[in-house]
């Protein structure tokens, strides 16, 4: 079994660049959040068996919190395509070393807890990969209306594997409107986390049936170059690519409590609250701030009078302010600002 941390080029502006992105800053424990997806990975494979997928951007910014890591740990992409085409990448390169080889992909900007159940539910995902040939997300069970995630619709149960239970996928579906996830909740559909298990044979097969614009480039790795599968491929998620599209797709319900950093509103489910409702990181005063979520990292103060309902965000010299009604709105604005350039 080989673990790949994934997840690495995502922007959390503006406390996240290319070269320090979300994933190494401080935003679940006292540890970056690569550290502590290190950590859980380390629970599963010892560390010879890990790899990092990223940019070459990237690889000394995660030595520097993570030195003990070596050269091999590190399968650098020559340029960022979407999660289908690493995943494919790696998933060829592991079938090459042996071809029963089973893959676990970790975000690397995930909170979960606690670490012995989230190593057992691996631990049944894995058997169930390896016995039934399916491709596997683990879900987990909401607990509150959710429009940021995607959701998973439940089929047949399958054999027991494990203390975890597995089914069946009927059908993925994308980020919902909020009575449309109502209603998902209530019909029992699971999130989707995004932690994948997998023989990388069989996500070769299932390439090569659904995703062929992908599958049918892979050839250029042995003869051409890594940079000559990436300059070509096209950008996609796996999610589109495969998981919605092959039905040898199953899922792992977890027992852990889960939560995805995908927004700053995720701090005020993961951090502990004062009386008056605020989250706070790093050099933060409060003065009668109320429903506020501030970070700060780096030299400065952040200090908040009086404020309702803000983020805040300081991190090297830059510092955003905005409501927290429209923090959903982030990424929107990411887009405009890019397109502006």
């Amino acid at each position: 079994m080989t673990i790949l941390a994934g997840g690495i080029g995502s922007r959390f502006w503006p406390a996240s660049t290319p070269e320090r992105p979300k994933q190494l800053l401080r935003l679940g424990t006292k540890e970056p959040l690569i550290v502590d997806t290190m950590r859980r990975a380390g629970a599963l494979v010892p560390t010879e068996r890990i790899r990092i997928l990223a940019g070459e951007n990237l690889r000394s910014p995660i030595k520097s919190v993570l030195p003990n890591l070596e050269r091999d740990n590190f399968w650098i992409e020559p340029q960022a395509r979407g999660t289908a085409p690493v995943l494919a990448w790696a998933a060829a390169k592991l079938a090459q070393l042996d071809p029963e080889a089973v893959m676990v992909s970790l975000h690397a900007d995930h909170l979960l807890e606690p670490l012995e159940e989230f190593v057992e539910t691996v631990a049944s995902a894995v058997e169930v990969a390896r016995r039934d040939d399916l491709l596997l997300s683990i879900g987990v069970s909401p607990d509150r209306i959710e429009t940021g995630y995607g959701h998973i619709e439940v089929g047949e149960q399958l054999k027991a594997a494990g203390l975890a239970k597995s089914f069946r996928v009927k059908a993925f579906h994308e980020k919902p409107d909020e009575e449309t996830a109502r209603g998902y909740v209530d019909q029992g559909y699971l999130w989707n986390t995004g932690i994948f298990i997998w023989k990388a044979s069989v996500l070769l097969d299932e390439l090569s049936r659904h995703a062929q614009e992908i599958s049918d480039l892979l050839p250029l790795i042995n003869n051409e170059g890594a940079d000559a599968f990436f300059e070509r491929v096209p950008v996609s998620v796996i999610d589109r690519a495969i998981m919605e599209r092959s039905d040898r797709v199953g899922v792992v319900e977890a027992t852990f409590n889960w939560d995805d950093v995908g927004s700053w509103e995720a701090l005020s489910r993961t951090q502990i609250l004062d009386q008056l409702g605020n989250v706070s990181l790093g050099n933060v005063e409060l003065v009668g701030a109320r429903g506020s979520i501030a970070y700060q990292e780096g030299p400065g103060r952040i200090v908040l009078m009086g404020a309702e309902d803000l983020v805040v965000v300081q991190v090297e010299g830059t510092t955003m302010v905005m409501p927290r009604a429209r923090a959903s709105q982030l990424k929107e604005l990411l887009d405009r600002m890019e397109g502006a350039r």
